[in-house]
């Protein structure tokens, strides 16, 4: 149990010390990543207004559609990735801030980013 408490005060330390620098605004809003077990999410958010502007995850009902029984979490990732991209090119959004919340820059979090590059995206 121990372990587990220290694991999130390392991640939440990385947080706040990448969250002191990354801002969304209108022009370049934040592409902010949330990775659990099992899931993940992505969501563009203008911190001027605070609203989430597009958001995607392995749960919205069209990914689902498109998540094969033996695809791996990193592929699913992958797959959210260009769905975030996708979303974010028809709000007209092509430059934003990527907020990795933590997590470190591999596996997931990497194929998320990988593909939402691929899709459009410039950060």
């Amino acid at each position: 149990m121990k372990i587990q408490i220290l694991k999130q005060q390392r991640r939440r330390r990385r947080k706040l010390h990448i969250r002191k620098d990354i801002f969304g605004s209108n022009e370049r809003p934040r592409l902010t990543i949330f990775r659990s077990l099992n899931n993940i999410y992505a969501q563009i958010v203008n911190d001027i207004d605070q609203k989430t502007v597009v958001s995607a995850s392995n749960i919205d009902k069209e990914v689902k559609a498109l998540i094969k029984p033996e695809m791996t979490k990193v592929q699913v990732s992958e797959l959210v990735g260009s769905i975030i991209a996708k979303r974010a090119i028809e709000a007209n959004i092509k430059l934003v801030a990527f907020d990795r919340n933590g997590f470190i820059y591999h596996g997931r979090v990497k194929a998320l980013a990988d593909a939402a590059r691929k899709g459009g995206l410039e950060f």
